[in-house]
């Protein structure tokens, strides 16, 4: 029991890092695409948890918001309205596996000497900065940063969707 208490969030760590990469393993290898979908799901939601681990809230919030919600209902519209029964069935992977598989291994290799070389530290508290004497937490600090230091950005980014949404409805009108 002690070495639960003691090392609880390293588990858990690990425990939703491994449920991540298995999920994202299992949305390109699944055949049906549904069942794709319910693993990019958890893989997104995986994610979530990760970041409220590390203390970044604000993050969780935005990938279960816009990832689980706004995406995953994006890719169930797609995949109900392709029709997938007139689709023929083809070979996985074309005769691509050697080169598949020679890639993952560098890219194995690759990340695992990142991880390896990589100094972690220790996890920073919930205040992330001050301002004005005042210790802001980690959404507070986004919002600050971004509202402050970033608004025109931020605005030409909104303007730049809204005429792009426009343009989706305009093109997608049947007439």
């Amino acid at each position: 029991m002690e070495f639960l208490v003691a090392h609880g969030g390293a588990l858990i760590f690990w425990a939703f890092a491994l449920l991540m990469v298995v999920s994202a393993v299992l949305v390109v290898t699944l055949r049906n695409p549904m069942y794709g979908a319910i693993a990019l799901l958890v893989s997104f939601l995986s994610v979530a948890v990760l970041c409220l681990l590390q203390h970044a809230e604000f993050l969780a919030g935005v990938q279960v918001f816009v990832y689980g919600g706004g995406i995953m209902v994006l890719f169930l519209f797609v995949i109900m309205l392709v029709n997938l029964q007139g689709l023929r069935e083809s070979e996985r992977f074309l005769g691509q596996l050697p080169v598949a598989l020679v890639l993952v291994v560098l890219a194995g290799a690759l990340f695992g000497a990142v991880v390896a070389g990589a100094d972690f530290g220790g996890v920073q508290g919930p205040t992330v900065a001050v301002v004005d004497g005042r210790e802001l937490g980690n959404t507070e600090t986004v919002a600050w940063t971004l509202y402050r230091h970033y608004l025109l950005p931020f605005e030409v980014a909104s303007v730049f969707l809204l005429v792009a949404m426009i343009g989706a409805v305009v093109l997608g009108r049947k007439d």
